[in-house]
């Protein structure tokens, strides 16, 4: 089963030195992918936007930041909402386990 994976390739070091790298990194948690899915991780936050890779079952995903898209129901109940997991990279929230039906952290900008 495919359906909507993730590598932290480093935040944004820009402002705030390696002080702000620590604090950034610290902010991110890192959440479960449903079990037994391949989840594809798409340009955009919808269904309508290309598959840009796949996470393997088991993955755990950090999430930068949400917003709200393409509505899908996965395991994990039926969202709008998509999660930032990277640089152009979301995976609809239904599909992360994250405790909670809202937004676990900032909407992205």
């Amino acid at each position: 089963m495919s359906v909507d994976h993730v590598e932290n390739t480093g935040g944004d070091t820009s402002e705030g030195g390696a002080e702000g790298a620590v604090a950034a990194a610290a902010a991110v948690r890192y959440y479960s992918v449903a079990p037994g899915v391949n989840l594809n991780v798409r340009s955009g936050p919808g269904t309508g936007y290309p598959v840009v890779r796949t996470l393997s079952q088991g993955a755990k995903v950090p999430i930068y930041c949400q917003t709200p898209g393409t509505t899908v129901s996965g395991p994990y109940g039926t969202s709008n909402i998509w999660d930032n997991i990277g640089d152009g990279e979301y995976v609809s929230d239904s599909y992360v386990y994250t405790g909670a039906d809202g937004y676990v952290t900032s909407r992205c900008s």
